[in-house]
């Protein structure tokens, strides 16, 4: 609550207004906790998972894990990942509520780290059949709609009923926060196109999506989630591990810069920091260095090329509208786009024209701020009358806050 009322307040300073997002945990399987806090697991050594064991009584040769019916999710050959891929145990046998396993790849692990099945297929829901959230989610919501979130994370969404419940669960507590349905689940993919239009964006993940489909993979599926999120008109995040060496170092490496860079020129809104600003060394360097890289990679000309949408039959004239205005503008000189309704729209295309979206609700404006190249202003729709239309009012807002000059022509 501190953390999210200091945002609000620097925002404030700055005349900048700051999307919040909370992040519901959801099903994430872990294992449970060990006596000693870690264990190591030596190459080749027998592991056991155990569902019936104390939460804390785990030790080298076997340890609990919070969600009972795993030991029905797996069989024999199947292989198991730890900590985010880190380690890999060999299922074995089941027996009863036990996954007797083999350890392929060892190291330390310690209390509570993450379990993902090699192709995924675990039948924990993002939300249960009852529309009901797990203890922890709960609060974690209460706390959101209490802090006012402008988006609300969901985790492991696995299709379209399951984000559908969590917007009648953000109904019912109240919040008008808008849904992302967080991609991390490979039996996602194949229902990729209704999770999104169910939601109002989409994260690609890349930590247990990546653990579940295997690493080779990730970088094609991450351009199609932002390709597909941008065609179906959805803002889309690109999170975890962009900036990971600088949890500790003070500069990113190459890779790093590629990979932030890439995922801005495959179209991307929006690039999330993790432990690089939650528990590194360098937060503040790391936030310089990802803009600095964002905005070098907006500077290439790839960045202002777009075909969105341009063989498609348009259902809404105000979306018509909105293209055919982008498109002028990429052909036109023109410095600043002002629009009302229409900047999600305007937004999918790529045009290195800013946007300036007039907002008569606080809240509309910090919902925007996720928006590709969009700046929402607030706007006092108060002030409107016959005498002063909203685009006089409009140009001399842009001409006070100087973002436009008097020499500006403008085009109606």
């Amino acid at each position: 609550m501190q953390r999210a009322k200091q945002v609000r307040e620097c925002a404030k300073a700055v005349g900048r207004e700051i999307a919040i997002m909370a992040d519901l945990q959801g099903p994430k399987i872990r294992i449970a906790r060990f006596k000693s806090g870690s264990v190591f697991l030596k190459e080749g050594a027998q592991f056991i998972l155990d569902a019936d064991l104390p939460k804390e009584a785990g030790d080298e040769s076997v340890v609990g894990i919070d969600y009972k019916n795993l030991p029905k999710d797996v069989r024999r050959g199947d292989t198991l990942l730890l900590d985010d891929g880190r380690l890999v145990l060999k299922v074995n046998k089941v027996q009863k509520n036990k996954i007797i396993c083999q350890v392929e790849v060892g190291g330390t692990l310690s209390n509570n780290k993450g379990i993902n099945r090699k192709n995924g297929g675990l039948s924990a829901e993002a939300l249960t059949a009852k529309d009901k959230m797990t203890a922890k989610d709960k609060k974690d919501l209460k706390v959101a709609v209490a802090l006012q979130a402008d988006y609300i994370a969901i985790s492991f969404p696995r299709n379209a009923s399951d984000m559908q419940k969590a917007r009648y669960l953000l109904k019912k507590a109240n919040s008008h926060a808008g849904l992302i349905a967080k991609i991390e689940r490979s039996d996602a993919i194949p229902l990729l196109d209704e999770i999104i239009q169910a939601a109002d964006a989409v994260m690609v993940a890349r930590g247990d999506l990546g653990v579940e489909i295997g690493d080779a993979e990730l970088p094609a599926v991450q351009k199609q989630i932002i390709q597909r999120a941008r065609s179906l008109d959805k803002v889309v995040i690109t999170a975890t591990q962009m900036m990971e060496s600088m949890i500790h170092n003070a500069i990113p490496t190459r890779a790093e810069v590629f990979d932030v860079a890439n995922a801005v020129l495959d179209g991307t809104d929006a690039v999330m920091l993790s432990a690089e600003t939650a528990t590194g060394d360098h937060p503040a360097k790391v936030v310089e260095a990802m803009t600095r890289i964002c905005l070098g990679a907006e500077k290439q000309a790839k960045t202002r090329v777009s075909k969105h949408r341009v063989e498609c039959q348009f259902e809404r004239a105000d979306e018509a509208i909105a293209m055919a205005a982008m498109y002028t503008a990429n052909h036109f000189d023109v410095r600043a786009i002002v629009s009302g309704a229409t900047p999600l729209w305007m937004s999918r295309i790529r045009s290195g024209i800013s946007i300036y979206a007039l907002a008569h609700s606080i809240r509309t404006t910090r919902r925007l701020a996720l928006y590709r190249g969009v700046y929402p202003l607030y706007f006092n729709i108060d002030d409107l009358n016959p005498i002063n239309p909203i685009c006089d009012l409009a140009l001399t807002e842009l001409k006070q806050r100087g973002l436009l000059k008097k020499r500006d022509r403008p085009i109606r």
